[in-house]
């Protein structure tokens, strides 16, 4: 349930449209529910603006499955992200509309109406090695209703790829940027951008890169203001907080 169906419950209930039983018929799987291995939280497209979302790694089958059977029967777009061609092939046999991303490894089930468009999100990656993690961003950013343009391999090892891209950069209320090896690309856009920026570390890279650690410590040591970075590998924490930037964007415009 999200906060304008839950409005309309409320106006429906003083207009006397809508008893008292109905109501709390609608209201009985509020705030979560118990499925023994999952405890689906339904609270949370009110708390958060979207449905709550399946991290698939780690689970089987039959638990993605589950969950994704309870979050749907709201009649809601859910994503599962961190999905195999596995998981994948349960979740088909279910649900036969489900798109699966296998760059970005998502799982998207869309039901109900697509939620209102939000802000602009630009997501760019270093290298083609960094996509995995920029597709699971801009998918989970278009999900959650923002319009998204890509913007891949502009690295700084050819930075004259990037200062092409300058009229695209102006367009976004929020920047993504995926980067590994030594994630200097986050400190290039943020000295160009105006607009806040979410940096991604990848853990992509040589010995050296340590798995990402070394992108995400010179990220965190940028010295371009206007710079947050999430963990590494994060595309979907990142899409997550442009979402909210968006959203309160065009709270604030209304």
């Amino acid at each position: 349930m999200t906060r304008s169906e839950l409005r309309k419950m409320l106006e429906d209930i003083k207009n006397q449209k809508l008893d008292i039983d109905a109501a709390i018929d609608k209201l009985k799987t509020l705030p979560y529910e118990d499925l023994g291995y999952a405890k689906v939280d339904h609270h949370r497209a009110i708390r958060k603006g979207f449905p709550e979302v399946i991290f698939c790694q780690g689970k089987t089958a039959d638990q993605v499955v589950g969950i994704m059977r309870r979050l749907c029967s709201n009649n809601k777009t859910i994503l599962g992200t961190r999905a195999s061609r596995e998981i994948y092939g349960a979740v088909k046999s279910v649900f036969q509309d489900a798109e699966y991303s296998e760059l970005g490894r998502t799982i998207v089930v869309s039901r109900g109406e697509k939620p209102p468009a939000k802000g602009n999100i630009l997501v760019m990656s270093a290298g083609t090695a960094d996509l995995p993690v920029a597709e699971e961003a801009a998918i989970t950013a278009e999900v959650m209703g923002n319009n998204v343009i890509r913007c891949y391999d502009v690295g700084v090892a050819g930075i004259h790829r990037l200062l092409d891209k300058m009229e695209t950069i102006r367009w976004a209320h929020v920047i993504i940027v995926v980067a590994g090896m030594e994630g200097a690309l986050a400190s290039v856009v943020g000295g160009l951008a105006d607009q806040p920026v979410i940096a991604v570390p990848t853990s992509i890279g040589y010995g050296a890169s340590f798995n990402g650690l070394a992108a995400l410590l010179c990220m965190l040591n940028s010295c371009a203001s206007g710079v947050s970075v999430v963990n590494i590998d994060n595309g979907f924490g990142a899409a997550a907080m442009a979402n909210a930037i968006t959203q309160l964007i065009m709270e604030a415009k209304s």
